[in-house]
């Protein structure tokens, strides 16, 4: 993981299969101890705070937030992976001929005995088996002297070429090696060690394998809550550093960078180098606002030297060179552990608050995806329970939407603008009061619309153009009423009265020629009918839809209304249309009628017709008599008018007084029918029992299953949320312990 010293090929750090390490078993086993100047990197309430992140991500949840963590960042040889091996004071197999390939995250715990536990964090653009197999890894140990052959399990199970000679094994990883060492006096503190950023094409090193470095750097300096160490050597130009450029892109005022500048020893005594990194250290040319740190790395000669041996010759070096020009505490490992302390502790405590409020966040979505997807169904009987919980809610809202009874989230008027149309959702849950809309609209569509003819009441009556109310009723194709004179609608009644003369007397007519006069009036009932059934047909499906939508989740929608509501809502119509042509069938037939409007219609047309005769009779005598006397010879002439002498006018007249007056009683009645006993009946009453209970109880096991039962992906999916919620909500109890303790 990390090479702790510069060789002549400025290759970073160790080949984890082929390393061997430079310090006997016991330097080994004593280093796995902490020493006690890294107790300086906390003080005890620096500790407790740093605990609950600790705890937090002990939960898993580094990947659901953005946790407070350090990452060691820079270019490739820059000397960062050094850093962190004096920063943590753990030695790290190493070899001269490889840089690091993977992001590794070294995590300090706390803990009853010294451990140490390598796990491998798969990319999730990985194939599910081979997740499955590096989830599967983990490998404990308490001896230094294993680490070599651990690390070198997990190279390999990442797919990395250890060894340069397999052309289609990877160079570098997007997974993730984790290194969790506990111990009773470490600190809880998360370090990660990235790829260094590479420059340029190069024999071994492809354009993917520089996207690739690229990719795995952003991903964790653009976390809003990592401390980036921007690693420098002193070597050339400092401005040419691209980890300067990538740092300022995700943190422009520099609140969250610390510059570290390494090997200051390469520099030569005197040069204008040394003093340009020394003014760079003084924070007077790349300013941030958390400053520069110097620490000296090993050189090759001091590749055997203890990390005790490795800090008395940084301090020989900090006392003796022109650094020592810079304030102490900006050199020195020692002095960046404790400027860390500090650091992380400040940035740690004014994060908890956005980190609780994230979580909450992310723990409220996980909460609500779970809500949506509904109880488990893994059996049967599992489904059964969640199928018969659905159709009693589901029953209960359809019942009270046909009633008209709108109480409930269901019904509410979320947006009140909304025009109360055939087609706005808020009108279609509102499901009575549709109907009731509709069946109005259909009232007015047949008075004003239904028939075939439009005609005047007699000869002398005025003729509106006409034009009928405006409903939502769509006509479409149904022709308009033919608009004739009354002179006209007689010559219609005289060509029927032809074809259906009789042995009846001259004067009258055959009684079938009303039958055939109202079946041609009448001829678009049928059309005008059967899409009032139609639409009301759709609103209540819809209806369903809606109600289903609002109380299960879509993949058990979708089953249970192909396997059970669809055959019902079938059924129904298929039914109504039955009745509808019933009705059709009655209306082709000779009208019978016991209804008095009949008689009365025709008699209000008659004393219409004689109220209008007389009234201008009676003007027309005083015109002709003297002063105030009445001619009553003239008045009785003129109200006995000559009976017609051609019969034919007169029956013709009667029939079309007849036809009307049949037709008005006819459409009362039809759309009665059609609204109580098509509609009502086959449609809307009890459609609440499609979605009832008890037809769950009559179900089998297999076709229960069948609709409820969850597919692999959603009990996958449940699966993953219960346990994340599971995480959020221990992650949340530990920071309500610590937020009132902060």
């Amino acid at each position: 993981m990390g090479s702790t010293h510069e060789t002549v090929t400025n290759n970073e750090i160790s080949d984890l299969s082929t390393a061997t390490s430079q310090v006997n078993l016991a330097d080994k086993v004593k280093e796995l101890q902490i020493s006690s100047s890294l107790s300086d990197l906390q003080t005890d309430e620096q500790r407790r705070v740093l605990d609950t992140i600790a705890e937090v991500r002990k939960c898993g949840l580094d990947s659901v937030l953005s946790l407070p963590q350090i990452v060691v960042c820079g270019q490739q040889s820059s000397g960062k992976s050094s850093v962190l091996e004096a920063l943590t004071e753990i030695s790290f197999p190493r070899s001269d001929n490889k840089c690091t390939r993977f992001a590794s995250e070294i995590i300090l715990r706390r803990g009853t005995s010294n451990t140490l536990t390598i796990k491998v964090l798969p990319d999730e653009n990985r194939p599910t088996n081979e997740k499955m197999a590096i989830n599967i890894f983990q490998e404990s140990i308490d001896d230094f002297s294993d680490l070599p052959r651990v690390m070198a399990m997990a190279t390999d199970l990442m797919g990395i070429d250890r060894q340069g000679s397999n052309s289609e094994a990877s160079a570098f990883a997007r997974d993730v090696l984790r290194i969790e060492i506990e111990g009773p006096d470490r600190p809880q503190l998360t370090l990660v060690d990235i790829p260094g950023l590479i420059e340029t094409v190069t024999k071994g090193v492809t354009q993917s394998d520089i996207d690739i470095v690229n990719e795995i750097t952003d991903s964790y300096i653009t976390q809003p809550r990592t401390i980036c160490l921007a690693v420098i050597p002193a070597l050339g130009d400092y401005a040419t550093q691209r980890i300067l450029t990538k740092v300022r892109e995700v943190d422009p005022q520099g609140e969250r960078t610390l510059g570290v500048i390494t090997k200051p020893d390469r520099l030569d005594n005197g040069s204008v180098h040394e003093q340009d990194y020394i003014n760079l250290a003084k924070n007077e040319d790349v300013f941030l606002q958390l400053g520069w740190h110097v620490i000296k790395n090993r050189v090759f000669k001091e590749e055997h030297f203890s990390l005790l041996e490795r800090n008395q010759s940084e301090k020989t070096f900090f006392r003796t060179s022109k650094f020592n020009q810079l304030p102490g505490d900006t050199v020195g490992i020692e002095n960046l552990r404790s400027r860390l302390s500090a650091l992380l502790f400040e940035h740690v405590k004014r994060e908890l608050p956005n980190l609780r409020g994230d979580l909450n966040a992310v723990l409220k979505i996980a909460q609500d995806e779970l809500v949506s997807m509904g109880d488990s169904r893994s059996d049967a009987n599992e489904c059964r329970t969640y199928l018969s919980r659905i159709c009693l809610d589901s029953y209960q809202t359809c019942k009270g939407g046909i009633n008209g009874h709108y109480e409930g989230p269901f019904f509410a008027m979320t947006n009140r603008k909304e025009q109360f149309s055939r087609t706005s959702e808020v009108a279609i849950r509102r499901i009575r009061a549709q109907i009731q809309k509709q069946n109005s609209n259909f009232n007015e569509a047949m008075r004003t619309t239904g028939h075939k003819f439009d005609f005047p009441k007699d000869e002398k009556s005025y003729q509106k153009p006409f034009k009928a109310k405006a409903t939502e009723f769509k006509e479409h194709s149904i022709p308009a009423p033919i608009q004739i004179s009354r002179e006209k609608a007689l010559e219609w009644v005289e060509e029927v009265f032809d074809h259906t003369r009789g042995k009846e007397l001259a004067g009258t007519f055959n009684p079938l020629l009303i039958g055939e006069l109202f079946w041609e009036q009448s001829s678009k009932w049928e059309a005008f009918a059967k899409q009032h059934v139609e639409q009301v047909a759709l609103s209540c499906e819809q209806f369903l839809g809606y109600v289903l939508s609002d109380n299960c989740p879509k993949d058990v929608k979708t089953v249970f209304w192909s396997s059970h509501v669809e055959d019902s809502l079938h059924r129904r119509h298929t039914n109504a249309y039955k009745e509808l042509q019933k009705l059709i069938d009655d209306i082709k037939e000779h009208p019978i009628n016991y209804n008095h409007y009949f008689t009365d219609t025709i008699n209000k047309l008659h004393k219409d017709r004689c109220k209008g005769s007389i009234t201008e009779t009676i003007q027309n005598a005083y015109e002709v008599a003297d002063g105030d006397q009445i001619d009553t010879d003239q008045l009785t002439n003129d109200i006995m008018p000559e009976v017609d002498p051609n019969m034919k006018n007169v029956s013709c007249n009667a029939a079309l007084d007849s036809v009307y007056a049949i037709y008005k009683v006819m459409l009362k009645i039809f759309v009665s029918n059609v609204t109580t006993q098509v509609v009502e009946r086959h449609i809307v009453r009890h459609l609440e029992d499609i979605l009832s209970p008890l037809k769950i109880t009559a179900m089998g096991d297999g076709q229960i299953e069948l609709i409820a039962k969850e597919n692999p992906a959603t009990h996958r999916q449940r699966a993953f949320l219960q346990e994340r919620i599971a995480k959020l909500q221990k992650g949340n109890g530990i920071f309500r312990n610590i937020m009132g303790s902060v």
